[in-house]
């Protein structure tokens, strides 16, 4: 008989169509997790990043069908808990929601970062951005953007601001309008918007140029004063404070954008699944009223499209703080 390539596939039990029957079963099987997944906020809990890691952690983990453990490593501007992620294995079991400071400045407000913001992470999905409002404690003399610049210029560096940490949106926002007002004002740094709220609300903070979805409700039941929204046009939220350029000052907006990322080299099956998890979690319509009723909107990009964005980003805030003058600290 002759021998073809048929007759010994025949012989070994397996033809062609049994063959290409696993391989299709691969293609058609998603990756799952087989653990719970650990995802990293490098912030304290309660603030505005950690809110929305737990909403849509919450919501993937039934998708996901594992549990979503959130763990919070604050500490080092962000970068503590954003190195653990950067060196876990690239299996899907560890991922962070980050933003413009954890995978942003940090690169170049650090000395020693610990990580590559871009080389040593895999993007899932760009969420949106913080929009920023400046808030002083209730009881400072002002009561409009102009009133602040007149009382930082009187007293050069007696008032002080907080931020979320060194190199955080708050933090170079408010350098950013520092240069461009000519004033000066004392930066006292903290480890994320929860205990920076807190002190503005014990009188120990003076202003604060923070992310709306941190202090509006505390502008709202009139603990915390909304001088001047940083974005092009007024909050439907807070129409009664006006944007910076409708105060006179222009050049000075600015926004927070956040991210999930997972450590670099994350394979595309495990990349896809979860991008695709993170998105269909953001777009439910429950989700979006649960981060819209805390100030935040969504606005979904792709990984590869943010991947671009990102480094746009980085790029374009190095000029700005080597523009201003603000030094890399440790």
């Amino acid at each position: 008989m002759k021998t073809t390539r048929r007759t010994v596939l025949a012989g070994l039990g397996m033809t062609g169509a049994a063959l290409a029957l696993p391989g299709r079963a691969r293609a058609q099987t998603p990756w799952s997790p087989t653990k719970p997944i650990k995802l990293v906020v490098a912030y304290p809990a309660g603030g505005p990043t950690d809110v929305i890691a737990r909403v849509v952690g919450q919501e993937i983990a039934t998708a996901l069908g594992q549990s979503v453990v959130v763990e919070n490593v604050a500490g080092a501007a962000g970068a503590l808990g954003t190195r653990q992620v950067a060196k876990a294995d690239p299996d899907g079991h560890t991922i962070t929601f980050g933003n413009n400071q954890t995978h942003g400045n940090n690169m170049f407000m650090l000395k020693e970062p610990g990580y590559d913001a871009v080389k040593d992470f895999t993007p899932l999905a760009g969420v949106g951005a913080f929009e920023h409002v400046f808030v002083t404690r209730k009881d400072l003399p002002v009561k409009g953007i102009q009133d602040v610049i007149k009382l930082a210029k009187d007293k050069p560096g007696e008032l002080n601001y907080g931020s979320t940490g060194l190199g955080s949106g708050s933090h170079l926002s408010t350098e950013l309008f520092m240069a461009r007002t000519g004033t000066k004002m004392t930066h006292v740094p903290y480890r994320g918007a929860a205990p920076l709220v807190q002190d503005m609300l014990g009188g120990r903070i003076d202003i604060a140029n923070s992310t709306l979805s941190s202090v509006i409700g505390q502008i709202q039941s009139g603990d915390l004063r909304g001088v001047a929204i940083g974005s092009a046009k007024r909050n439907p939220k807070l129409p009664d404070v006006p944007t910076l350029q409708e105060q006179g000052v222009m050049g000075a907006d600015a926004s927070s954008w956040t991210a999930f990322f997972g450590p670099a080299n994350l394979p595309a099956p495990i990349r896809d699944r979860l991008s695709r998890e993170i998105m269909a979690a953001l777009r439910k319509p429950e989700v979006l009223a649960t981060l819209d009723k805390i100030g935040f909107t969504v606005t979904l990009i792709e990984p590869d499209a943010f991947r671009a964005y990102q480094v746009k980003e980085i790029e374009v805030w190095t000029e700005i703080a080597r523009a201003a003058g603000i030094k890399p600290g440790e």
